[in-house]
């Protein structure tokens, strides 16, 4: 029987080769609101990879008075279509389809950005993801923009794409069509005829701009979820009006608001959250309206996204953050390997960086976003060595699993039962389990390869040696540190958030959580102790509470936490630790005041202050290599092998990961490729 994901599709005139693509999403690869080879690299690895369409921008702007709050893509500019050409020659190369998606940000963005002119909206109130107050729109910012929507459509067009899909989820158009955020006393506002009203000008415009040979879909939240927002019921209106227009060839349904953090997070899951959430709701949609249906959300993996189709709930289905974490999904469906794609593990680690500001990048697929740098698919070396990982946590994992696939002799050595690292101290929490997708699949793929384990084994300066490498990776991770700047020494009778979180130690009723490192760690282990039954004192010196976890990850443990015996304090320094009695004093300051100093005392205190790297094997073993350790970091950018000989012994020497400085796992797993991928 034929596979339901590998059927075509008819989309109009647009013939769509499979049911997967990738929906709108904003990589922030782009330069100057231009996407140049970078971007283009990072799309075209998912053509290459059998995908039946990529959908770009998440959204370009089409107006200056939609500053790029996501580094968007500027397509109010008439400059970026020969950049469109280039991006849409170089995809329909690859027989995939290419559409892009456009957006006015009302009052998503902030005025200092861009040109800083003022946001705006069809209501007064901020957003509180952006913060800013947005102006409230007159007619001539509504004719100006209707226009600007469709002389951006023309654009793309005369750029390739094959169509062009608006965001109405959030976005001005969503704004005007959501009673929580159109409070104009116009023909635009009040009733759901007028809260339409700009939607479909803005669509008469680009049809009467682009012709009918153009796709235009739109995507939608046709329930908000929310009282005095849009109801389902209204939705369902709202779906049929668009399709009996004539105006939209597909819809792209979603439910759901993304104003807020919490918010956004039930909009798009992550992990611990229940998969495709919005699935079945499409499929209602798509019962009563007579055009195509488009879906995604928090769909990373094959079994539901064949589900989805085989049962008819959508025309074609989004793997996005799939594909991030594997660009070669549908080549390895065709293969019958769908055991090697590489799983999203719901960390969503990219979107959290996109809402920072920051680059979109896959916790543990170090390629995504750097493919004019570094393949997907790794070509064997011409040289068979031998290679020693000391470690199997993230990065001697992933450093196995390339020298395996390019076809070296790898032996790895682990102290621990079993591997994984730290990476098994955070799936403990059930929330969090998915995090060991990162260790099992290398794990698979590492058996593959015929990587060999040494389990249980503490390997110490002979073990390696004998095994007569040519390569030596340690890869050993660290400790926690328990040492503060300020004691310059290990305190003593102070436990870490490791403790916690493994169960090692009884949580006594009164604690405190002191975190400097702000990860997730510290935000873990006082969800569990406030689970056990202690009253907690999470503290930090920074202005924020857990400021390396970003706003999705954030939201679970906030919510879990609420209502709790938890107390937060900011801008808080612990000096040091000392007993007193049958508790425990800490002296406490702040950076912000040199004066304010106190004493408090605890049951039992908990440190999150960082890893302490173990590197005791990697310098006992420096003396007796050829490079003695050093890494040639320009090379090491470019990932091309390393070449520093400082004299004739036998074997290179490299540590990587937290071996060197407590970072996170995707720095681990960086580490690890641009090392060994052409060694």
């Amino acid at each position: 029987m034929a596979d339901p994901l590998l059927q075509t599709f008819q989309l109009k005139h647009l013939h769509l080769k499979n049911r997967i693509i990738t929906t709108s999403h904003e990589p922030a690869y782009n330069e100057g609101g231009f996407p140049k080879d970078r971007y283009i690299a990072y799309h075209l690895e998912r053509a290459r990879g059998g995908i039946a369409m990529t959908m770009t921008a998440g959204s370009a702007v089409v107006s200056k008075d939609s500053p790029p709050s996501f580094d968007n893509i500027h397509a109010y500019k008439d400059e970026i279509v020969p950049w469109i050409k280039k991006l849409t020659d170089t995809i329909h190369d690859q027989d995939c389809k290419i559409m892009i998606q456009l957006t006015h940000l009302g009052r998503r963005t902030s005025w200092s950005k861009g040109d800083w002119l003022p946001s705006l909206s069809s209501g007064k109130h901020r957003e509180p993801a952006h913060k800013a107050f947005p102006k409230v729109m007159e007619s001539w910012d509504i004719e100006r923009i209707i226009k600007e929507y469709g002389d951006a459509a023309e654009r793309m067009k005369l750029g390739g794409m094959d169509g062009v899909e608006l965001e109405g989820q959030g976005h001005l158009i969503g704004q005007f069509l959501s009673p929580l955020t159109n409070e104009l006393n116009s023909e635009y506002g009040g009733s759901l005829e007028n809260r339409l009203r700009f939607t479909i000008e803005v669509l008469s415009d680009i049809r009467k701009k682009v012709g009918q040979d153009f796709i235009i879909g739109i995507r939608c939240v046709f329930d908000e979820v929310e009282e005095g927002g849009i109801t389902k019921s209204e939705g369902l209106k709202i779906a049929k009006i668009l399709s009996d227009s004539g105006l939209v060839d597909y819809l792209n349904v979603n439910k759901g608001r993304i104003h807020t953090d919490p918010i956004l997070t039930k909009h798009i899951p992550i992990q611990g959250m229940k998969s495709a959430p919005h699935l079945e709701f499409a499929g209602e949609i798509k019962k009563e309206i007579n055009i195509p249906i488009f879906h995604a959300s928090k769909i990373s993996d094959v079994a539901t996204a064949r589900y989805a189709i085989s049962n008819g709930l959508v025309d074609m289905i989004g793997m996005t953050r799939g594909h991030l974490a594997d660009p070669h999904i549908v080549s390895k469906i065709k293969e019958k390997r769908e055991d090697d794609i590489r799983p999203c593990v719901g960390a969503t680690y990219c979107l959290d960086r996109i809402y920072q500001g920051e680059e979109a990048l896959c916790i543990h697929n170090a390629a995504t976003g750097r493919e004019l740098k570094f393949p997907n698919i790794i070509s064997p070396s011409t040289v068979k060595k031998k290679i020693v990982v000391v470690g199997a946590g993230p990065a001697g994992l992933e450093a196995a699993r390339i020298a395996g696939e390019r076809g070296h002799e790898v032996v790895v050595f682990e102290a621990a039962p079993d591997p994984g690292g730290q990476i098994r101290l955070c799936a403990k929490s059930e929330r969090r389990k998915d995090m060991l997708g990162i260790i099992e699949w290398r794990m698979q793929q590492c058996t593959k390869k015929n990587v060999k384990f040494n389990f249980n084994v503490v390997a110490e300066n002979q073990d390696v040696l004998d095994e007569k490498p040519n390569t030596i990776i340690i890869a050993t991770g660290g400790m926690p540190n328990l040492e503060l700047f300020e004691t310059k020494k290990d305190l003593e009778n102070v436990y870490t958030s490791w403790d916690i979180i493994s169960g090692d130690v009884k949580l006594s009723d009164s604690i405190l959580i002191y975190d400097e490192a702000g990860d997730h760690t510290g935000m873990q282990s006082a969800e569990i102790a406030i689970k056990e039954g202690s009253t907690v004192e999470f503290m930090t010196p920074d202005r924020l509470i857990s400021s390396e976890i970003m706003g999705m990850n954030l939201t679970p443990y906030l919510k879990n936490l609420q209502n709790k015996k938890i107390t937060y304090s900011i801008a808080k320094r612990l000096l040091d630790v000392s007993i007193k009695g049958n508790k425990l004093n800490t002296l406490i300051g702040s950076d912000y005041d040199e004066n304010f100093k106190y004493n408090s005392s605890y049951d039992q205190v908990f440190l999150n202050y960082g890893i302490k790297p173990l590197d005791e094997l990697y310098f006992s073993l420096v003396p007796y290599s050829k490079n003695k350790g050093e890494i040639d970091y320009k090379k090491f950018i470019n990932g091309e092998e390393q070449d520093i000989i400082s004299d004739n012994n036998q074997f290179n020497l490299f540590r990587i990961g937290d071996a060197v400085s407590s970072r996170n796992i995707h720095a681990a797993i960086y580490d690890a490729l641009r090392l060994v991928i052409n060694l």
